[in-house]
């Protein structure tokens, strides 16, 4: 099994052997119930459909059949995660943070944290112009674009806008420490989203 999903806790520090600080992001990874599998023979790939255990989930008819099929309960945040040709993971087993070790290399993706409408110098790092002497050009764009030709505004011109708030991949990311009993994963560095949000790790593919 290469990934499962879990839900970012924070941030800490935790001390290396030779007395370092580690900056570490704390992640409650599952426990997690495969829903579905995925094969080649069916679907063209092997595979494997997990789901993070939660607690009072409501779910419609359609999806609570799904859940009933496999004999696990309503879940609500899914992921699929590549599994060998010859594993025999089936519906209903349990996926825990074991699955990784100490000194192995993830990917977390998540939803980074929305920053709401922001302008260039915020969103893009523009400069902006001089505070003094009368400048009335503080922290606007400048020229978007020219008059007489082409008379338009070219695609991907940096603007004001919605920042934040999409999907990111932070890759190759240190597993420090893994707590079986709790389920929890010291992984070295920032990971996306707020705290409480859910997050994949999955096996770093290059690092």
């Amino acid at each position: 099994m290469d990934g499962i999903l879990g839900k970012k806790l924070g941030m800490t520090q935790i001390y290396s052997d030779d007395g370092a600080a580690v900056p570490v992001t704390v992640v409650q990874a599952g426990p997690c119930l495969v829903v579905q599998r995925k094969t080649a023979e069916v679907d063209g790939y092997d595979a494997v459909q997990i789901g993070l255990v939660e607690e009072k989930v409501r779910a419609n008819r359609p999806s609570k059949g799904r859940f009933d099929k496999a004999g696990v309960a309503p879940m609500r945040s899914l992921t699929e995660v590549r599994v060998a040709a010859g594993d025999e993971a089936k519906p209903g087993d349990q996926v825990k943070a074991s699955v990784f070790a100490v000194d192995d290399y993830v990917d977390v993706v998540g939803n980074g944290k929305g920053k709401g409408f922001q302008g260039v110098i915020k969103r893009h790092g523009f400069s902006g112009g001089r505070a003094t002497h009368g400048s009335m050009f503080h922290r606007a764009p400048g020229s978007i674009g020219q008059s007489a030709f082409p008379s338009r505004v070219f695609p991907g011109t940096r603007l004001p806008g919605r920042m934040g708030g999409g999907r990111v991949t932070v890759k190759n990311l240190k597993v420090v420490k893994v707590d079986e009993e709790a389920n929890l994963l010291y992984l070295k560095g920032a990971v996306p989203g707020a705290n409480g949000s859910v997050v994949a790790v999955r096996r770093a593919k290059r690092g």
